[in-house]
């Protein structure tokens, strides 16, 4: 890809994804926004590994294997299923991720497979030659397709923000080309203006072209038997009941959020959630050591659904009022203790009991960034 990038580069040939310029400025992008932190309903925290597959399964547009799988590339690939079985990496995680994104825009799955083509599946890869991320953008085409790149931030090494930039001009190539999803990822490594070209030259239109006739370079129309080899990999996987109970596993489900303002470090947010924060880092390698970059526009990371559901920080607790004082002798009272119930916060404590959160902090010698474990119990008079 990265020769690619930069021949076209010097041909001044606009082109896609890692490789391209922007797409045509009549082509009208449709957009597609992060979920936010709250939502109506509660997302499932982990997803079952053949639920995955049976998922990507079924999103194929095209599921019969054909002759375009061509050893070569099954040999090539062939690593891919022991990735996605594997509990030593974040891949099968990334890649339920990807698959609904794209099922979430109607498109084929065979684009998800794209990040194995060209990172790897992995958010932090970088090219010598420039191309990074799970995408491996440009940094001319990120910017052209909105992913933020500012000092000490690089959006193309964001999973959340790459992809959903990705899945965008995906969704617009597939209506450009007749919802073949063949023409739209040659778009997408070559650059749609030269598969237009091609097409006019074959005196062929999209809605009935025989993609591997037209005349396009040998590594664009390897890029179609890349990803076809690679579904059907995986759809023979499924065929073999032992890689089949090992997919029979709960893996985090991962989520896109916007970040308050309150959250400095991918650490605290670790901690208010029990979440792994080595985790964490490995899905957001464009925040240097977990620090969380201010780019001014909200920051968006991809965590497990189990950091993102509320409440989740103290910075999202309504604004403190005056609590009226108690009332009467409490002196000779017993001191009442409250446990912690699973999804409480120190601010849903408090009110309860008609405190100010930092009283209640203070009252058990904790501060904002102190966690909250089911189980705790919490002093709620004074001493």
């Amino acid at each position: 890809m990265t020769r690619l990038a930069v021949a076209l580069f010097a041909l001044s040939i606009p082109a896609v994804a890692g490789f391209a310029a922007d797409a045509p400025a009549s082509v009208s992008t449709p957009s597609i926004a992060p979920p936010m932190l709250a939502a109506a309903s509660t997302p499932a925290v982990t997803r079952n590994g053949q639920d995955v597959y049976h998922r990507f399964i079924e999103g194929l547009s095209e599921p019969a294997c054909t002759a375009e799988a061509t050893e070569r590339w099954r040999s090539h690939f062939g690593h891919v299923p022991r990735q996605l079985a594997s509990r030593g990496n974040d891949v099968l995680p990334l890649f339920a991720y990807v698959v609904e994104e794209v099922r979430a825009q109607h498109l084929p799955t065979e684009f998800a497979l794209i990040p194995f083509v060209e990172s790897g599946y992995r958010p932090g890869a970088r090219s010598a030659s420039g191309p990074a991320g799970l995408w491996q953008f440009i940094a001319v085409t990120a910017r052209n397709h909105e992913i933020p790149i500012r000092p000490g931030y690089d959006g193309r090494l964001s999973p959340a923000d790459s992809t959903r930039a990705a899945v965008r001009y995906l969704k617009t190539l597939h209506g450009m080309f007749a919802g073949d999803w063949r023409l739209a990822v040659m778009a997408f490594n070559a650059g749609e203006y030269r598969v237009f070209g091609a097409l006019k030259r074959a005196g062929q239109e999209a809605r009935d072209a025989t993609p591997d006739t037209l005349p396009m370079p040998q590594t664009t129309q390897a890029y179609v038997r890349k990803l076809h080899a690679l579904s059907c990999l995986i759809k023979e996987a499924g065929e073999r009941e032992t890689w089949m109970a090992s997919m029979d596993r709960e893996v985090p489900a991962l989520t896109a959020i916007t970040v308050p303002d309150g959250i400095r470090d991918l650490d605290t947010l670790a901690s208010r959630h029990e979440t792994d924060a080595a985790r964490l880092k490995r899905l957001n390698p464009a925040h240097v050591d977990g620090r969380l970059a201010r780019i001014g526009q909200p920051v968006t990371l991809l965590v497990p659904q189990a950091a993102a559901a509320p409440p989740v920080f103290m910075a999202e607790a309504p604004p403190e009022v005056d609590i009226p004082p108690t009332t009467g002798d409490t002196a000779g009272a017993a001191r009442r203790v409250h446990t912690v119930s699973p999804g409480e916060s120190p601010w849903s404590i408090a009110k309860r009991y008609g405190l100010r959160t930092q009283e209640l902090l203070t009252r058990n010698a904790l501060d904002a960034r102190s966690v909250l474990r089911p189980g705790m119990e919490l002093l709620i008079d004074e001493r």
